[in-house]
């Protein structure tokens, strides 16, 4: 049995010292590449010791917070593992959150310190006397204590720390597409478990793993940290460019990569896709929003490699697993439940549903949020409980089981539109506009209705071609609807808003229309 084969049975290893681990047995190993810059084990193991020093010399206790606020870059990396070595909790918060919201999270986390960059610092300055966390520059930002500065001398250790798996290793804000940020909590225990369970998709001593979504995201780092814990080479590219995403794939041999749909939307439709070396790919994976079956295709079919989805949340759950390259018959499906996880639907009244019907999807796994740091009562909203007392999170996603077990996604439970009292779900609405040869996106809505309720309003991103206009368009669309399911409006945009890892905010476009638009 390899070392690797033995990792899967061992109920907890901490993160950070399997990098000590690896300082050691592959100190000359590339551990990150990012703009040209190689850090080998040895390296980042260093600095990583500087970091955890520092916070302990500056009176970290285990369980104080961090927060990290920045674009991903090599410092951000040695911040958070050494925030992790020295027994902190990091808080990974979104650079693209607005300053008000920044400030919020900063004060929920409690952290004591945060560690930012020069744009984060010019979003934070006007409200900067509500910070009570030092603020450390990991960019060197002049007229900030620099984070070269901070750092304990090199050949300086940190006391070494009994990791508790019970305790938080993040703080993941999430506030989905809603607004209102909630922390997320997540144990080392649980970032183990993702980890152990991502042995059996080929991380491990070989693999170079290409991240080009944003560190604070779980969905990065359900790829980023398995990598790292295993020997692996993480790749970062801090922004996204297809052109560039390619390039780096083909000149480091890449063999993992975690996207999210529009990421693989543009690199599909890349004009010079097929010309670069992608050979060396062995698994590819996709998450966070609605991914369309017609994209999934495509990549199983010019794509070399495995092409898995998951559907899940941050705050774990039950997970979903689509092996596309498996089951091309079934990617309308986000797949069946992962092995161990129990996903379930239940109506209204929180009663599960019989085999076929639509209901909220809730999970229970191995790997689950804590809670929501200093929100009980979010997360008792968020939770439900079987006869037996079995503990699940609730997704605020509908949908469906087939026969084959295979779960459809519908929509999210706020978003579903109740017409005339049907229920109407936008993205079947979205899947028939996505199908028109002219519409590149599509997204839908419900807005309130005198007559109905709530009625159908859709906005389309047109292919750079399309001649058809928004009236032509309508009624096209609506002859292959159902009568409760008609679109009342229509309306042409040049992009959908998204979240920085991809999904659509559709409160944005509700915003639009009443800003726009007469009641229906």
């Amino acid at each position: 049995m390899s070392w690797l084969d033995a990792l899967q049975d061992q109920p907890f290893v901490c993160i950070t010292d399997m990098l000590k681990r690896f300082a050691s047995e592959r100190a000359g190993h590339a551990a990150l590449i990012c703009d040209g810059r190689i850090v080998t084990y040895a390296e980042l193991d260093v600095q990583v010791d500087r970091f955890a020093a520092a916070l302990q010399r500056e009176g970290l206790m285990p369980c104080d917070a961090i927060a990290l606020c920045a674009s991903a870059s090599v410092d951000y990396v040695v911040a958070f593992l050494g925030g992790l070595r020295a027994g902190a909790v990091v808080a990974p918060l979104a650079p693209s959150s607005s300053a008000a919201s920044l400030v919020g999270m900063i004060d929920n986390s409690r952290a004591r310190w945060l560690f930012l960059d020069a744009e984060v610092f010019g979003l934070l300055e006007p409200l900067a006397s509500e910070i009570r966390a030092t603020a450390i520059a990991l960019d060197d930002h002049p007229g900030h204590l620099a984070l070269r500065t901070w750092l304990a001398p090199e050949g300086v250790a940190p006391r070494s720390v009994a990791i508790d798996p019970a305790w938080p290793f993040n703080i993941i804000y999430s506030s989905g597409t809603t607004g209102t940020p909630k922390g997320i909590v997540q144990s080392h225990g649980m970032r183990w478990a993702y980890a152990q369970r991502s042995i059996e998709r080929g991380y491990g001593p070989h693999a170079i793993t290409l991240i080009s979504t944003p560190l604070y995201s779980n969905t990065t780092l359900v790829s980023f940290m398995p990598t790292l814990t295993f020997g692996g080479t993480v790749v970062l590219l801090p922004k996204f460019d297809a052109t560039q995403y390619l390039t780096l794939a083909q000149q480091h041999r890449v063999t993992h990569t975690m996207l999210v749909p529009v990421q693989y939307q543009r690199l599909m439709a890349h004009a010079d896709f097929d010309r670069y070396d992608l050979s060396c790919f062995q698994a590819k994976f996709c998450t966070s929003a609605p991914f369309a079956a017609s994209v999934k295709a495509d990549v199983v079919r010019r794509w070399p490699g495995k092409l898995t989805e998951y559907y899940g949340m941050t705050e774990g759950g039950g997970s979903c697993q689509l092996d596309a390259h498996d089951f091309p018959h079934k990617l309308h499906t986000v797949g069946r439940p992962v092995e161990g996880h129990d996903i379930r639907l239940i109506d209204e009244s929180g009663n599960e549903v019989p085999r076929g019907d639509v209901g909220e999807i809730v999970g229970h796994s191995p790997a689950m949020m804590t809670g929501y740091y200093r929100q009980p009562e979010k997360t008792a909203e968020a939770e439900w409980y079987d006869p037996s007392g079995k503990r699940f999170i609730r997704t605020g996603d509908m949908g469906r089981f087939d026969a084959d077990g295979f779960l459809t996604l519908l929509d999210r439970k706020k978003d579903m539109i109740i017409s005339g009292g049907f229920n109407v779900y936008p993205s079947d609405l979205e899947a028939e506009l996505r199908a028109h040869p002219d519409v590149a996106d599509a997204a839908v809505i419900g807005t309130p209705s005198e007559q109905w309720g709530e009625t159908p309003v859709a906005f389309v991103v047109r292919n750079p071609n399309a001649t058809l206009d928004e009236n032509a368009l309508l009624t096209y669309i609506n002859t292959r609807l159902g009568k409760m399911q008609r679109i009342s409006a229509l309306k042409f945009i040049d992009v959908l808003p998204r979240s920085p890892i991809g999904k659509v905010l559709k409160r944005e476009l509700r915003e639009q229309w009443r800003g726009a638009a007469e009641p229906l």
